[in-house]
């Protein structure tokens, strides 16, 4: 079951973003204050995916310092931010029942690949007993790490809840 909700997390995601939409009943306040949490999830995700080397190296820069999966933070304050605008119990609910499971999955399979790669290096790590790295944000990185799709993702979502509203 974690193999399949880790894999299938992405597509499961957009099918459940045409039910938020469908059920969404946002006012312009919730729909700013959502678009606001969302922009500061989506800023740690841009910074961790700007500081992150995956499969290469146990990334202790920029927010890896301060949290171990500073990428699955951001997407959670992103659905949460989307839940607010959305202003409906069931989109809430059903936002919070797929990012606990999902998230709860990749969480559990990304560990295991770091620890399975890693060894003591990530146990180091995740014990808090490595030393930080000193590495600069890049853009570059980020962009590597394809998180321009998570901003378009977010812009058209966004976007589309305000068209509902304006309709």
């Amino acid at each position: 079951m974690r193999r399949w909700l880790t894999r299938l997390r992405v597509p499961l995601g957009f099918g459940l973003a045409t039910v938020v939409l469908w059920l969404a009943d946002p006012l312009w306040p919730t729909w700013t204050l959502g678009l606001l949490v969302a922009a500061c999830g989506e800023a740690v995700r841009v910074w961790a995916a700007g500081h992150l080397e995956k499969s290469r190296e146990v990334t202790r820069s920029g927010p890896y310092r301060y949290i171990r999966h500073p990428l699955y933070f951001g997407s959670t304050l992103i659905a949460i931010g989307v839940a607010i605008a959305a202003r409906h119990l069931v989109v809430a609910a059903i936002i919070g029942v797929y990012i606990g499971l999902t998230i709860s999955a990749a969480r559990r399979s990304e560990e295991a690949h770091l620890r399975e790669k890693f060894g003591d290096a990530y146990d180091a790590y995740v014990e808090k007993r490595a030393e930080p790295m000193a590495r600069r944000f890049s853009v570059e990185r980020a962009r590597r790490n394809r998180e321009h799709h998570t901003v378009a993702g977010l812009v058209a979502g966004f976007i589309a809840l305000a068209l509902k509203l304006a309709n």
